[in-house]
């Protein structure tokens, strides 16, 4: 019995001195290479946040420059109906091609060198509405020869304003939206800015 318990605390003093000799050991180790011990951190992978993203009408096979004035009518404005944009961009089509450096009759000239006639995108022919053009891009920086300046303008002219509440509504016809384009142009020729309309009604997707 005496025996078992002696042998017992030999294990116990054995163990002792191992794991003093063990710390002893490290802080010998640390003070040697100037460390001390470090505790890894583990840190939350932060989950990737879920961004809505918003449908527009676009339109895949049209041109760039289509394109863009389609986008920006729907950013500067809350013009949501397929019909109401395809009847937009249909009579745009019919007075410019969406070419914004145009004059009457087919002249490719900047703002400034166009003399008679209608210019740019929707043929600005009355010396107010011209004029204005050039007023508009000089208080923005932008170029009344560009297809930019010119979308600005043409949105926030107050002749299309006054026309935006119908072009807003929804669920219309493009007949009803056409009514609304002739009160905002004012064309002397019909042509086929219907055609285009219809033609563009085929064309926008929704995504």
């Amino acid at each position: 019995m005496i025996k078992k318990i002696f042998m017992g605390l030999v294990s116990v003093t054995t163990l002792t001195t191992a794991c003093v000799a063990s710390t002893n050991l490290d802080k010998e180790l640390n003070e040697i290479t100037g460390t001390t011990p470090t505790v890894e951190s583990v840190e939350e992978t932060p989950t990737e946040e879920l961004v809505k993203v918003e449908k527009t009408w676009t339109c895949p096979t049209c041109t760039e420059s289509e394109q863009i004035v389609l986008q920006k009518l729907q950013e500067r404005t809350k013009i949501q109906d397929r019909n109401a944009l395809a009847t937009i961009m249909g009579n745009i089509k019919q007075e410019s091609k969406f070419f914004p450096n145009i004059c009457e009759g087919g002249a490719r000239v900047s703002y400034n060198k166009c003399y008679s006639g209608g210019y740019g995108l929707i043929q600005w022919t009355t010396a107010g509405r011209y004029d204005n053009l050039g007023k508009f891009c000089k208080n923005y920086g932008c170029d009344p020869s560009s297809l930019e300046g010119q979308t600005r303008y043409m949105i926030n002219e107050n002749i299309f304003q006054r026309q935006l509440p119908y072009f807003e509504g929804s669920g219309m016809t493009v007949s009803y939206y056409m009514n609304a384009a002739y009160r905002w142009l004012g064309w002397g020729v019909h042509g086929n800015r219907t055609n285009y309309s219809y033609d563009y009604v085929h064309k926008l997707v929704y995504e």
